[in-house]
């Protein structure tokens, strides 16, 4: 039904303006007696050989919602009942932002892509610990955290530490993302010796508590091998918890668009299909070349359980899907799952 009614009519108007009116009709939809129930029937898949224990956490399922969808933390009980086995949320920032001007997210369709230059629009620290406080503990919740725009480059690890320290309750695992392309002074983000800074800040932080919280890397998908080379390296000498692979791309080639609607788009992070096998490479290498030496979170160009298997066979561990769901829909979740099972 998504496919064939919803998704053409939905693709009918303003990528950003239907998402905020999506989240309001599900939210709308969920508080209907009963078809929580309802959707949990259509798209859950329950089985104890679908687990998986990663970080010191037990996941229903290895199929997780990856961060920009539920930024600011609304909808996260409300998608559980869509078959996921985790939701990311965030990107959060200490304080609220508007982001990049509009228009600023776009859909290649031929391509089964989406362009976006969202820049960390979010409501801020308080805004998502207000809504976390509301946590059904329907499933696992991991926080990605980011700098503002504005933070100057002597204060991004006080950003990300201030992010860190009062999420910290409220989220079962931390994402460091440092590979959006789509905010100010990316190059800092991706020096080794600010990493080693930023990774080493924080996880003195995790020390302080008495329960510690996994930590792991979000890594762009452009990166040369000498570039995934430091990553491994960057995860043995920090004891990092593992890596997600990977974020959206910079890279143009092979787009079915034509070089006229890319000029009109402009700049922005690519997500979908054609950034598939470039994420499945990224993560083959890190696999191989650190001989599984850390758990892989697999993300980039999912579309079908095919996909899927194929970033679980380079070396995935867990996945999760964004660009997917919008195209294919609730669905795609379930038969994720029922095409591992039939692996089991």
């Amino acid at each position: 039904m998504y496919k064939a009614l919803l998704r053409p009519l939905f693709f009918l108007f303003d990528p950003e303006k239907i998402h905020h009116f999506t989240f309001s009709l599900i939210k709308f939809t969920c508080k209907i007696p009963g078809m929580a129930s309802v959707f949990r029937s259509l798209y859950v898949v329950e089985n104890a050989k679908l687990e998986r224990k990663l970080f010191g956490l037990t996941f229903k399922n290895p199929v997780g919602l990856a961060a920009g969808f539920d930024k600011n933390a609304v909808l996260y009980n409300e998608l559980a009942n869509f078959g996921f086995g985790f939701i990311e949320i965030g990107t959060v920032t200490p304080k609220a932002q508007a982001g990049n001007p509009k228009k600023r997210l776009f859909r290649l369709k031929d391509d089964k892509g989406i362009i976006n230059r969202m820049g960390f629009n979010n409501e801020g620290l308080d805004a998502a610990i207000s809504q976390l406080k509301k946590n059904k503990g329907k499933l696992i919740i991991g926080g990605n955290i980011g700098k503002n725009t504005q933070t100057k480059p002597e204060d991004y690890t006080k950003d990300y530490l201030e992010c860190f320290n009062a999420l910290h309750p409220y989220v079962d695992y931390f994402v460091l993302n440092v590979s959006c392309p789509n905010v100010g002074s990316h190059a800092k983000l991706n020096d080794k010796d600010y990493l080693l800074e930023l990774i080493g800040a924080v996880q003195k932080a995790n020390n302080t508590f008495k329960v510690q919280k996994p930590i792991v890397l979000k890594i762009a998908p452009d990166l040369n091998n000498g570039q995934l080379d430091e990553i491994i390296e960057l995860v043995q000498e920090t004891s990092l918890d593992g890596v997600i692979a990977s974020n959206t791309s910079t890279d143009r080639t092979g787009l079915k668009a034509t070089d006229e609607r890319l000029a009109e788009i402009g700049n922005g992070g690519l997500s979908g299909q054609p950034v598939k096998e470039k994420s499945t490479q990224v993560i083959k290498y890190l696999s191989k070349k650190s001989n599984k030496a850390f758990p892989i979170i697999g993300v980039g160009g999912i579309h079908s359980a095919k996909d899927t298997l194929e970033k679980i066979e380079a070396g995935a561990d867990l996945v999760q899907i964004y660009t997917g769901f919008i195209y294919e829909g609730p669905s795609l979740v379930k038969q994720i799952n029922k095409a591992i099972l039939k692996r089991c």
